[in-house]
């Protein structure tokens, strides 16, 4: 009998590693439906090339996720993989820092992994096989000056990452997380050049991480090959963190 071809949606997977977890997935043929707010003619360019259906809702609402999500099934099949990625950052010194750019973090960053993955767990648990797949950051375990929302939302991914690990694993459901390091992502690309040549100077590999490779990591995890690999956070860093 041939093994079942895996389903899986990818939150904020227009642009950036999301794209790039999209394409490869995709590559490993699992049928993939993504989500993003607010890409526009970005999302639409982005499913007319790589033939990924694409949604569009909030992920920092509760009840939006819970259409969107029922639209992906609707759509693909109930969801076997998720990559929970979508994120925004605001960021600022915490001395100078407001409420809503604290808030508006903490509800996408944090949020959204209690809104979407609540969606598709029970799901999940019931069909015996699961892999969630975390989007977090190496700032989460090295702390960044002017991110204390960011770091704060990402550390919070980790946790909750472990924690539902503990919880699923009896029911076949794998939970992980990457936490990349720099990457050659538009978010980057925008950093003044002397930022940026500060940023290498500190990588070991004394370059950025391409989108791709953090794609190929998000494929190994939710593949068969990763099945013995739970409440893990991957480092993809360049050996940022080796010191």
């Amino acid at each position: 009998m041939a093994a079942k071809q895996r389903t899986a949606l990818v939150t904020g997977g227009v642009q950036g590693l999301g794209a790039a977890a999209a394409r490869a997935l995709a590559e490993a043929d699992v049928v993939v439906a993504v989500g993003h707010l607010g890409c526009g003619a970005q999302a639409e360019a982005f499913g007319r090339e790589t033939g990924i259906p694409v949604f569009e809702w909030d992920v920092g609402d509760f009840d939006a996720c819970a259409r969107g999500v029922a639209d992906v099934e609707e759509a693909i099949g109930p969801i076997d993989i998720l990559v929970n990625n979508a994120g925004v950052n605001r960021d600022g010194m915490f001395h100078k820092m407001d409420r809503k750019d604290w808030d508006a973090v903490l509800r996408v960053d944090l949020g959204s992994m209690f809104n979407v993955t609540r969606q598709v767990i029970g799901g999940m648990r019931q069909r015996g096989f699961g892999r969630i797949i975390n989007i977090s950051s190496v700032n989460a375990a090295k702390g960044q000056a002017g991110q204390t929302n960011y770091c704060a939302a990402k550390a919070g991914v980790e946790g909750f990452t472990r924690a539902l690990a503990h919880e699923s694993a009896g029911k076949g459901v794998t939970v992980n997380a990457i936490a990349p390091g720099y990457a050659d992502t538009a978010m980057v690309a925008a950093l003044p050049d002397d930022i940026l040549d500060q940023i290498l100077a500190k990588v070991p590999l004394s370059r950025l991480a391409e989108p791709d490779e953090i794609g190929r990591c998000v494929r190994f995890l939710a593949s068969q090959d990763a099945g013995f690999i739970t409440g893990a956070t991957l480092p993809v860093n360049g050996g940022l963190l080796m010191g």
